[in-house]
């Protein structure tokens, strides 16, 4: 499953978010979609688990849109 694809579905899961089609490459989970920082936490965890890695605290604060989320995704299992 392409990394863009399975983060999508974790946010669309964490979230409630019914149309997946609604999430781009340069929406913001915090912005957008109204997710608050417990919602942003859950999601990082989920992540995490889904790609097997670890995203520290800073990293994860500087993420503004879900192709920063993808890049660092990508970067972390190369």
């Amino acid at each position: 499953m392409e990394i863009f694809e399975a983060v999508r579905e974790i946010i669309c899961d964490q979230l409630e978010i019914e149309d997946m089609d609604t999430i781009t490459m340069k929406t913001s989970i915090m912005n957008d979609l109204e997710a608050d920082s417990l919602d942003a936490v859950e999601v990082m965890m989920d992540i995490e688990d889904e790609f097997d890695i670890e995203i520290p605290d800073e990293d994860a604060e500087n993420f503004t849109n879900i192709e920063d989320i993808v890049k660092y995704i990508e970067e972390k299992i190369a």
